[in-house]
């Protein structure tokens, strides 16, 4: 199949495209409990979505369920805990068997002491996202630092896990062979889809997603960072108001005006 120049992506073509949601599609906020896909990547989504051949995705670290109440767009692929939960339009669920949720368990069992450090420095709020552990430290006081660095890089350390850095937050994950390139192998193989013959994107902001982004980069792909430069060879963006704009151009789709205000 002859492919089409990097720059463009159009009808006639097979397409995925993969979003992370917070800080991608959702603007970073205090609460993550508050986190909303911003109303212009809505937009962007469903245009992407109407496309014949074009498969959208949303991976997330975030369990299926959160993720699903807030992307609630039924022709978009959901992918939570980076790739080892699924939704797909029409309903059907796909999850991991009990031995990989028992090898999760007995992770999580040996991290616990070493999490409850970190969660009696104040400041640090321990998420626990089902397969992942999320330590965030934005509201750690400067004077505070020098007692989480230590903590962090011991769970850095951790032999059965990979933590993964992002604004303000560690994330850890419990499986130490899932990232979101996990997650964006996993489901090009469940739509039988081939990123050598059609054209994959992929756009995210953290360590996590980076290590996606040079995935894609190497099929051939285009790659978006979102609010800073995390990968040589993707396009840096400042927030998910200029991500959805960057990205309706390169579809040809005409977002709806007054959906681009910050």
């Amino acid at each position: 199949m002859e492919r089409k120049p990097a720059g463009t992506i159009g009808a006639g073509i097979r397409s995925l495209w993969v979003f992370d949601f917070d800080g991608t599609l959702s603007p970073i906020v205090a609460d993550r409990h508050a986190a909303r896909i911003h109303p212009m990547c809505r937009e962007l989504l469903k245009g992407l979505s109407r496309m014949p051949a074009h498969f959208v995705v949303v991976l997330s670290s975030r369990e299926i369920e959160d993720l699903a109440k807030r992307v609630p767009l039924p022709r978009v692929i959901l992918g939570g805990a980076s790739g080892l939960e699924w939704r797909l339009p029409g309903g059907h669920r796909i999850r991991p068997g009990d031995p990989v949720e028992a090898r999760r368990e007995k992770v999580r069992k040996a991290l616990d002491p070493l999490l409850a450090r970190l969660s009696y420095i104040p400041g640090v709020d321990v998420e626990d996202k089902g397969w992942s552990i999320a330590v965030h430290h934005r509201h750690v006081l400067p004077e505070v630092v020098a007692m989480l660095d230590p903590l962090l890089k011991e769970l850095e350390e951790s032999p059965d896990v990979r933590v993964f850095r992002g604004p303000s937050v560690a994330e850890v994950q419990l499986l130490r062979n899932v990232s979101k390139s996990f997650g964006v192998r996993t489901i090009c193989r469940i739509v039988g889809f081939d990123p050598s013959m059609d054209r994959i994107l992929y756009a995210g902001d953290d360590e996590n997603d980076a290590v996606a982004m040079r995935w894609v980069l190497r099929k051939g792909g285009i790659a978006f960072s979102v609010g800073a430069a995390r990968v040589p060879g993707a396009r840096v963006v400042e927030n998910p108001v200029a991500l959805a704009r960057a990205v309706a151009e390169l579809a040809g789709i005409d977002l709806q005006r007054g959906k681009g205000k910050a």
